[in-house]
């Protein structure tokens, strides 16, 4: 399964600007048990057959979950089919604009102190080592998607991919790649060293991962970019 977009999560967050939507899915996330499709369309005054439309579109959306239940004191052959039930799903929807990702940097950095208790050892190596990983995780699936045949210029498409996808929105400069956006910006601003030193160890384990030894990521800091750059 291809990872998950800013913009599929945009187009998602999209589908609640349907006033009778969002209304109906408020009311779902509101209530303290699963409610039918009866139930939702009483709730905020719409037709049953209204309601069943916006509540399965949200379904699919993956912002509700359903389950079946009998009505209860009805059992036995005679009870009649289970009544479908909605309910909230486990799903997190979050969009920036410009995208960041600074629930990526809260993992991170929660693995380093987490190693770090357990072992004693520095918190900064295991950052580093934190953001390698996770680098190294996202290009190796990059390059399982690429195939195990893919030569050296599919696997700079899928490394870029990987990093557009990400919110780095890289982009061809001469010879280089440059990151147009830094997706851990505020942060960034704040504890520069931390963050730029994270940035760089992400990208170089995306890199390796992908078996690009030729492409050679550095620190270059500047205005309104990440402060890692490609050499390619």
């Amino acid at each position: 399964m291809h990872p998950e977009t800013p913009d599929d999560r945009l187009a998602v967050l999209a589908s609640l600007a349907e006033p009778g939507r969002r209304l109906l899915y408020s009311y779902v996330v509101s209530q303290a048990e699963p409610v039918s499709r009866q139930q939702a369309a009483e709730a905020v005054g719409v037709p049953r057959h209204v309601a069943k439309f916006h509540l399965d579109r949200l379904v699919t959306e993956g912002l509700l979950d359903t389950e079946y239940r009998r009505p209860p004191g009805r059992r036995g052959p005679g009870a009649g089919r289970p009544t479908k039930l909605y309910r909230r799903s486990g799903r997190e929807l979050a969009v920036s604009v410009p995208p960041r990702q600074y629930d990526l940097v809260g993992r991170l950095l929660a693995s380093a102190v987490s190693e770090t208790q357990r072992t004693g050892g520095s918190l900064a190596e295991n950052l580093s080592q934190a953001a390698r990983a996770a680098g190294s995780d996202l290009g190796s699936a990059a390059r399982r998607r690429a195939g195990p045949d893919a030569d050296r210029a599919l696997r700079l498409v899928a490394a870029a991919e990987v990093l557009r996808e990400q919110g780095y929105e890289p982009r061809v400069d001469g010879g280089d790649l440059t990151l147009a956006n830094c997706p851990f910006d505020a942060l960034a601003r704040d504890f520069t060293a931390l963050v730029c030193g994270m940035n760089l160890d992400f990208v170089d384990g995306l890199l390796a991962a992908l078996d690009l030894p030729d492409v050679t990521a550095r620190l270059d800091p500047g205005p309104g970019r990440c402060c890692v750059r490609l050499s390619t």
